[in-house]
Formats: structure tokens, C-alpha cells, sequence
């Protein structure tokens, strides 16, 4: 029998608290393919983990989930556009499906946060549902957080040498050196010799114990161009705790233009830095421009697959790899022809290989093996 149970009528008032809530001292569980539903907050005194259906956030007012114990569910959905303010974290055994509405944490405090467990997972995020604060994963390795700020998903990818124990990250869109959310400040003009500027627009702030490398990528809002007018000189940069300024993070050349791209890291100890942006560094450019391609996954024989003829011609053996617009892998191959339709070939923390991918820009890297050149350049898949 699937139990269904919802929370519209089941209000508990509370003297010490101005609004109704749901007060749970041991007695809620939701059984196998049962569902519960919060149409108001959640005050949680008690153990409330062994949860085996759906639990889901929904309305149009700002819900509150606070106590002494953070839940654990199984499958969590959102829809409630104002969103669920997470006073105490909460915990995802399985998918979180993000609809409508963000999940918001506390920015100056880390203690809260939405916890993706071993073997979660999540699906929909985007500008409109995401999580505005921190976000953090338990015994996974690889994981791009579903973060942002109110207006934007802002990821980040992580890609540790190992498992962690917990990680976490959230995103601001505040400038470091005087950041609304942080008592804390990271001034931009406090930086190792050898760097040239540091981004005072946005930051990331990641914890971790395994050395990791990140990625993270910009948009129009990030005003690079306010950074440099080359950006084969875009780099991650770290504030570091031991001395106390930005410092480089090394890594791959950035991919993309003064309006969108990405840039990954060399590896390094998360916990060993406070904050992480964009900065620049005078570097030679190992990148030349190749053509941007279109490709019309829809079947009528036309641009259906991405055809880049330098390949065929120039060095048939050849490296090519496609990222997503936050720099997120999904489709590699060794000596290239013709083998992208627009489904991805790797798996990872959100791609579905089953399914197409989604029309948007892509960016793609060749190496050239025969040449000993690598070049870059943008794909736009439709359907």
C-alpha cells in the first residue's frame, strides 16, 4: 500500500515560535513509496533517518527546517518558489529533484547545509532551483555542487585523488575584499607577486580534507574582461590561510572568451584555503582558435554529427573532449572522426548518458598528436 501523507492541515502551533510549524519528537517516518508533504516549516527534535519514500518542499512561503537533529530522507523534491531556509542541515539518501526554488543555508556559517550522501544524486537544477548557501557531499569522490545565489547556478566541479569523508561549498556574489555575507575579508589587492588581478566579483568558498582539483567557470556577470583582455592568462586563485593572500592554483589553460568559459585547477588541499576565484597571470597561450561548429541533432541529415575537417586532414591522431558551459566533461574521444551526435560518452556525478544532451554551448579541446598543437573553440548543439 503506498502511504501518502500531507502536511497542509497538520500544524502544531508552538508558543515560542511566531508561526506554525511541524514539531517531530520521534513519531514521523515515511514508509516504502510513501510521500510527505511540508506546506510549513519544520522543527526537528528527534532522530527522523530512516526514511525510505519521497519528501517533498512545497507552496509559496518561505518554510524553515530547524532543530536539534538534521533529517535524512531519501528522494527530497522542491517546489516553492519563495524556497526552504535550512536552520539545520538536511540529508539526501538518494535524488533531490530540483523544481522550483532554492534551498538556502546560512553564508557566514558552514554547519548548515543540504548533505548529499554516498549514493545521492540530483536532478533539474538550474537558475530558478538550486541550493543558495552551502552544499556538501559524504563519501563521494567526484561532485559538481548545485550551487548559486539568487540568480544564477554557479557550480562548482570537484574531482578529488580519493573519497571524501565531507566536502562542501558555497557560492557569493560579493566582491572578496568586502563581502556582505562574511565578517571575514579577502582583498583582491592582496596577492602573491606573480599574480596580475584577482576577481572582485565572485568567490567560492570550498572545504575538504583530499587534495582535489577544481573547475569552475564565468559568465558575462563575472566581468573578466575587467581582469584581462587574453584569456589564455585566466587561472584559479586561492586565498591562502598560511600566507594570508591569493595565491595561483596552477592548472589548465582557460577555454572560452571574455563572455563564457572555464578554467580548472592543479590539485591542492581544499581546507588550506579560504576562498577561491578568477585571477590572471602573464602565461603563454597554448591554445590557437579553430572554427566554431554547429551541430542539429534532430535526425534530417544535416549537421547531425560534429565534422571538424582539420582533423582528417592535419592529424588523424588526435584528442578531442567536450565540456558543458560550467566545464563539466561529457564527451571524450581518442582519434576523433565523426562519433558526437549529441549524447554524451561518460558518466559522472549529473550526465545521463541515456539521454541527449541539452541544446546550449558547449566548448570543445582537440590535441593535435601529429602536429604536437592543441585548439579550442565553441559548439552549439541543437534539436
Amino acid at each position: 500500500m503506498k502511504y501518502i501523507f500531507i502536511l497542509i492541515s497538520l500544524l502544531i502551533g508552538l508558543v515560542t515560535h511566531a508561526q506554525t510549524a511541524l514539531y517531530n519528537s520521534g513519531n514521523i517516518r515515511i514508509h516504502n513509496q510513501g510521500q510527505l508533504g511540508f506546506h510549513t516549516d519544520l522543527i526537528n527534535d528527534a532522530a527522523f533517518d530512516e526514511n525510505v519514500g519521497l519528501a517533498g518542499f512545497y507552496g509559496t512561503a518561505l518554510l524553515n527546517v530547524s532543530g536539534a537533529f538534521a533529517p535524512t530522507f531519501f528522494d527530497v523534491e522542491i517546489v516553492n518558489d519563495l524556497g526552504v531556509f535550512l536552520q539545520t542541515g538536511v540529508n539526501s539518501g538518494n535524488n533531490t529533484n530540483f523544481i522550483l526554488g532554492d534551498f538556502l543555508t546560512p553564508k557566514d556559517q558552514s554547519g548548515s547545509y543540504f548533505n548529499f550522501l554516498q549514493n545521492a544524486f540530483y536532478t533539474g537544477e538550474s537558475d530558478l532551483s538550486k541550493v543558495d548557501g552551502y552544499a556538501a557531499v559524504t563519501q563521494q569522490q567526484n561532485v559538481t555542487f548545485p550551487i548559486g545565489d539568487t540568480q544564477q547556478l554557479r557550480p562548482l566541479i570537484l574531482n578529488s585523488s580519493g573519497v571524501n569523508p565531507l566536502a562542501k561549498c558555497a557560492y557569493f556574489y560579493e566582491n572578496p575584499g568586502s563581502p556582505s555575507s562574511l565578517e571575514v575579508t579577502f582583498s583582491p589587492a592582496i596577492r602573491a607577486r606573480d599574480l596580475g588581478a584577482v576577481s572582485a566579483t565572485e568567490f567560492w568558498r570550498l572545504e575538504g580534507s583530499v587534495p582535489s582539483t577544481i573547475s569552475i567557470s564565468w559568465n558575462e556577470r563575472s566581468a573578466i574582461a575587467s581582469l584581462t583582455d587574453d584569456v589564455a592568462t585566466i587561472m584559479v586563485v586561492g586565498w591562502s590561510k598560511a600566507s594570508r593572500q591569493w595565491t595561483p592554483l596552477g592548472g589548465t589553460v582557460a577555454v572560452g572568451d571574455l563572455s563564457t568559459g572555464f578554467v580548472a585547477s592543479e590539485s591542492f588541499v581544499p581546507d588550506d584555503y579560504e576562498a577561491l576565484t578568477f585571477g590572471t597571470m602573464d602565461v603563454p597561450a597554448d591554445f590557437l582558435t579553430l572554427e566554431n561548429y554547429l551541430v542539429t541533432a534532430n535526425g534530417d541529415g544535416i549537421n547531425d554529427v560534429l565534422i571538424i575537417p582539420e582533423l582528417l586532414e592535419l592529424s588523424p591522431n588526435n584528442h578531442l573532449k567536450i565540456y558543458n558551459r560550467f566545464g563539466s566533461l561529457v564527451f571524450e574521444q581518442q582519434n576523433y572522426t565523426d562519433q558526437f551526435n549529441g549524447f554524451a560518452n561518460v558518466d559522472n556525478f549529473v550526465i545521463d548518458r541515456q539521454q541527449g544532451l541539452p541544446a546550449d554551448v558547449y566548448f570543445y579541446i582537440v590535441t593535435m598528436d601529429d602536429l604536437d598543437l592543441d585548439f579550442q573553440g565553441f559548439l552549439y548543439l541543437t534539436r
